[in-house]
């Protein structure tokens, strides 16, 4: 029975080096197609506003050069999706020209590079607002303001399988993606092949974040996706690690709202009746899965904007009368914060390492703090200088909280550094809607170029 099989080596190209030894099985193997998802919300609004990457570029570097060597020495289509975190059009650029520099290096023979861009100017979803249409918002996100429209630096919409495809049938044997649905990078291929969209979307879903479908974990693992007419197969790459019955199902519901559902532009997959066998130790099928057309194709916008600067700073607390009384404390700080700025006009955030800095209220054990914590300050304004000076007494004025029954002078609070540090500035997520488009395609130029000697 013909079938198409296509490798993972990361499930989020540059985040971490791909491993090499289980590519290179992955690579042994003979894929089809060598394809990768680089980016993900997970890493917050701040690479999309300011247009960076929060990957060191010699890790994605790594990781494009490794795929590109492999794909043009088996004569198979590389495709890359997300470019450098975000999917903007700056990060697709450079990813373009980090593939022209390594075959220019390596001397490769002259092959096709197809790209497509995926930000979204605010005037044409101005326009979509102004025309009546309905931007809507997704998890608890209201429907789009013309105001939260402005308060967005970037904005990408986040594509579906269609420029993929229209870049394979133009010829691209390289593609790099702007923003995408993860599953999208790899089922595109497998519809250009003739697969069925039930299969071919499931495939992608599997092997969207590479070895996170196998057991025991291990990131950055190769694992390899086979499709056919009657199923899909996973195969883990690496010796010690196997895709099971377990750890695909798991997978399947990983990061769902909706444990048997995932949305894509034109479309959404039903996985409850999916049924799965072990084949191998190694390798688990999967059956059952449904693609459902859309009767409106509707194309998800993701914006990002600006609050202010940013600075932070650390102090830790071993005292047990403090702790028990972290709150006071930092109520007192936040007062004198309030004396010397007013009310409004910056943000002041404390996390609590220790007792509830990760889950917040959520943390069911928050009445029982460990005996010592770490009290992370963030302060955010308008300027630089703000930032700093609302931080810094945020933070210093721990150490000064006035609590009953202290006695002594000392020993309430500690600080590793004495100085708070500036970081990125602070942007908030702006965008999380839905956006009705006539043609799924129209919000994603495509390009095509050449690359090799």
């Amino acid at each position: 029975m013909r079938s198409m099989s296509i490798i993972c080596p990361n499930g989020h190209l540059g985040f971490a080096p791909l491993r090499t030894e289980s590519f290179q099985l992955g690579v042994a193997a003979g894929p089809d197609c060598i394809a990768a998802d680089s980016g993900s919300d997970d890493v917050g609004p701040v690479p999309l506003g300011s247009d960076t990457s929060t990957s060191p570029q010699a890790w994605q570097r790594h990781d494009l050069e490794q795929m590109l060597l492999a794909a043009r020495k088996l004569g198979v289509p590389m495709v890359i999706g997300s470019a450098g975190d975000t999917g903007s059009n700056s990060r697709v650029d450079l990813y373009v020209r980090l593939i022209k520099e390594i075959a220019a290096e390596h001397r490769l023979a002259p092959f096709k590079i197809g790209y497509f861009y995926s930000e979204v100017d605010k005037e044409r979803v101005r326009r979509a607002l102004r025309d009546g249409q309905q931007v809507a918002g997704l998890d608890g996100y209201a429907d789009l303001t013309e105001a939260e429209l402005d308060a967005s630096d970037r904005i990408v919409a986040v594509a579906g399988v269609h420029p993929y495809i229209k870049l394979l049938e133009a010829g691209a044997d390289v593609i790099i993606g702007g923003r995408s649905s993860d599953a999208a990078v790899f089922a595109a291929p497998a519809l250009h092949q003739g697969y069925d969209a039930d299969r071919a979307y499931y495939l992608g879903k599997v092997l969207e974040c590479a070895s996170f479908c196998a057991e025991p974990y291990g990131g950055k693992e190769t694992v390899m996706g086979e499709i056919s007419a009657e199923d899909v197969r996973v195969t883990a790459m690496h010796p010690d690690q196997r895709c099971t019955i377990a750890s695909v199902a798991g997978h399947a519901m990983y990061e769902r709202s909706n444990p048997y559902e995932e949305f894509f532009a034109g479309g959404r997959l039903d996985m409850a009746e999916c049924r799965y066998e072990q084949l191998s130790e190694k390798t688990t099928r999967i059956t059952g899965s449904r693609f459902e057309p859309a009767a409106q194709v509707r194309v998800k916008l993701e914006g990002s904007g600006k609050v202010g600067e940013r600075y932070m700073g650390l102090c830790g607390i071993r005292d047990p009368y403090t702790i028990a009384n972290v709150d006071r404390v930092i109520a007192w700080a936040r007062d004198k914060v309030r004396e010397r700025f007013g009310d409004s006009g910056y943000e002041l955030h404390y996390k609590v390492y220790g007792r509830d800095g990760v889950m917040g209220d959520l943390e069911p054990l928050r009445g029982q703090p460990g005996h010592e914590l770490c009290v992370m300050v963030q302060g955010v304004a308008p300027t630089a200088e703000m930032a700093e000076e609302l931080t810094l007494t945020g933070l210093r004025q721990m150490f000064y909280a006035r609590l009953p029954d202290v006695k002594g002078t000392a020993g309430s609070v500690s600080f590793p550094l004495d100085e708070v540090v500036r970081t990125s500035a602070a942007y908030r997520w702006t965008l999380n809607h839905t956006l009705p488009v006539a043609d799924a395609g129209e919000l994603f130029p495509t390009h095509l170029t050449e690359a090799g000697a």
